[in-house]
């Protein structure tokens, strides 16, 4: 049973320091600048309009993305920002996006773990900046994977 557990804290490990040098074209973005500026391009469709932040935070015992439901324009940008040093990532849920806007959202989120999820934010103060340029209208919900468990949750409303 120990050796179980060791097992799995290694390949969580190995997982979330993703291993050796990533290629140019998965470089990080650029930080994006204060909200109300033009966003930097974060990967796909640049970002052109308003940057809005979103905290990823524990309040109390809960862990919680703050706000958790935002209103953002086509061509908007969202900064998530780890407030604590937890490991966060945001994981946007396939059936719960507009209709076609899989590959639109996958190719403006930099540095992923895996289709819709963006890498682990691990240090306290790190951001990661996803553009919505170029995605249909319509709700995205998203979570964190390490915290889904515990009710971290949100929704992007693109109008």
């Amino acid at each position: 049973m120990r050796a179980n557990w060791l097992v799995a804290g290694a390949m969580f490990f190995v997982a979330a320091c993703g291993g050796g040098e990533k290629p140019a074209d998965q470089a990080a973005a650029p930080a994006a600048p204060a909200d109300g500026a033009p966003a930097a391009q974060v990967n796909g469709a640049p970002a052109t309009g308003a940057t809005h932040d979103v905290q990823m935070t524990m309040v109390g015992a809960d862990f919680r993305f703050v706000p958790s439901d935002i209103v953002v324009g086509v061509g908007d940008a969202v900064r998530f920002t780890n407030v604590q040093a937890v490991a966060h990532n945001v994981q946007f849920f396939a059936d719960s996006i507009p209709s076609g806007a899989g590959p639109m959202l996958d190719a403006n989120m930099p540095n992923r773990m895996a289709p819709l999820a963006s890498n682990l934010i691990l240090t306290q103060g790190e951001t990661y900046t996803i553009s919505f340029a170029g995605t249909p209208l319509g709700e995205y919900k998203f979570t964190c994977l390490p915290h889904m468990a515990l009710g971290m949750h949100g929704k992007i409303t693109v109008k």
